[in-house]
């Protein structure tokens, strides 16, 4: 695997760049981001995208939970990331109540992509009207399926999802009602590594996975756990490439590059 050399004048990833990597089995690799100075970090790397998550609820302002974050931080924190990238691929999180019905969403996702340079919008779970509505305004949408985080409340503490065989056949309908829906990417979040490699298989879309197993299409980690600079425990399925980097752009490329070369997750960070 040859390592990106970083060129300031490289277009930015499309998602149809991404699905020519699926096709040809390269591995996706991506980290979230918050900020501008992490956003060049990460670009200059060469990790193929980044995910503005609404996990900056808990890393970056300190929450339990993601349920606090509002469209308007979401929007901030986008465009701070949007600005300083030149070629990774940019996906922002639809936070908590923002997609309630199909109008709210289309309002919520307009402004991520007009005002935060989002090339995509995240939204959880199987809203498959909801994902319609949006692609057939054009706007590029990626599912999350598995654990949702944004349901905490519901199920009481974050745990893995689909052990059990008729919740594996509810994950993998789902999946492919929102591929069929229009979705251009789907995240696999906490899932068993065997159901996350029977749907990365299924679907012609990139599969994804945090906490999947290594059969993904591709790799995604909250970046202040894979740091471990984050106040809270850092979760099973990551893994701390600090510990033997120099520096923390050593970290995210050693990550980088253990996500394209297939060799990270191991067995020890996948269920």
């Amino acid at each position: 695997m040859n390592q990106y050399v970083y060129d300031s004048k490289v277009k930015p990833l499309t998602v149809n760049d991404l699905l020519a990597m699926k096709q040809r089995g390269e591995k996706i690799s991506c980290l979230t981001a918050y900020d501008a100075g992490f956003s060049t970090l990460i670009d200059k790397v060469g990790v193929d995208m980044m995910l503005v998550g609404d996990s900056l609820g808990m890393v970056i302002q300190g929450h339990e939970t993601t349920l606090s974050v509002t469209i308007r931080d979401m929007v901030y924190h986008t465009r701070c990331v949007s600005t300083a990238r030149h070629r990774a691929f940019i996906i922002a999180d639809l936070p908590f109540m923002s997609y309630a019905t199909p109008l709210i969403a289309a309002k919520n996702a307009a402004k991520l992509i007009q005002l935060g340079g989002a090339q995509m919008v995240k939204l959880e779970g199987a809203r498959i009207e909801i994902v319609r509505f949006l692609v057939d305004q054009g706007i590029p949408v990626c599912g999350h399926l598995g654990l949702l985080p944004q349901l905490i409340n519901q199920l009481g503490s974050y745990k893995v999802q689909g052990k059990e065989p008729a919740d594996a056949a509810k994950i993998i309908a789902d999946a492919h009602q929102l591929q069929q829906a229009g979705a251009g990417l789907l995240v696999l979040e906490c899932v068993p590594a065997d159901l996350a490699r029977e749907i990365s298989i299924q679907l012609d879309i990139p599969v994804i996975g945090i906490g999947a197993g290594v059969a993904c299409d591709g790799q995604v980690l909250v970046l202040y756990d894979m740091l471990n600079i984050g106040s809270g425990k850092r979760p099973r399925f990551s893994r701390n490439f600090m510990g033997d980097a120099g520096s923390i752009e050593e970290a995210i490329n050693a990550y980088h590059q253990a996500v394209k070369q297939s060799r990270f997750p191991t067995a020890e960070h996948s269920f």
